[in-house]
């Protein structure tokens, strides 16, 4: 499940303004690379809306169906809004209502089900 958790206005390239919800995902304990300790983190991302702003705030709370996944793409340079440094990323962040959860467990090289 994800959780719209909140509100933000942007501009299109024609300077008009549009809504976006702010998803955040399931909680995640990952491990650090750095020093091998585990965190707690939640991915977040903004998706597009066709509401208005004071419609979409109605949606805070709301849960919908689906994940937060990780997606491979073409590099590109991201600076951080809390440090500043500026890293080279591959990957990004999408929505998937539908994900499939199914996991393969291989015996012996060949799929158990």
């Amino acid at each position: 499940m994800v959780t719209v958790t909140g509100v933000e206005t942007r501009e299109n390239s024609k300077g008009e303004a549009f809504a976006v919800l702010i998803l955040s995902g399931d909680l995640q304990i990952v491990i650090s690379k750095t020093t091998g300790n585990p965190y707690a983190t939640v991915n977040k991302i903004s998706i597009a809306c066709t509401f208005p702003e004071d419609v979409a705030k109605l949606m805070v709370g709301k849960q919908l169906p689906g994940e937060i996944q990780r997606v491979e793409c073409e590099h590109y340079q991201y600076i951080s809004k809390t440090t500043g440094e500026v890293v080279t990323l591959n990957h990004r962040y999408t929505y998937n209502p539908n994900p499939t959860n199914l996991v393969e467990t291989v015996v012996e090289g060949k799929p158990a089900f």
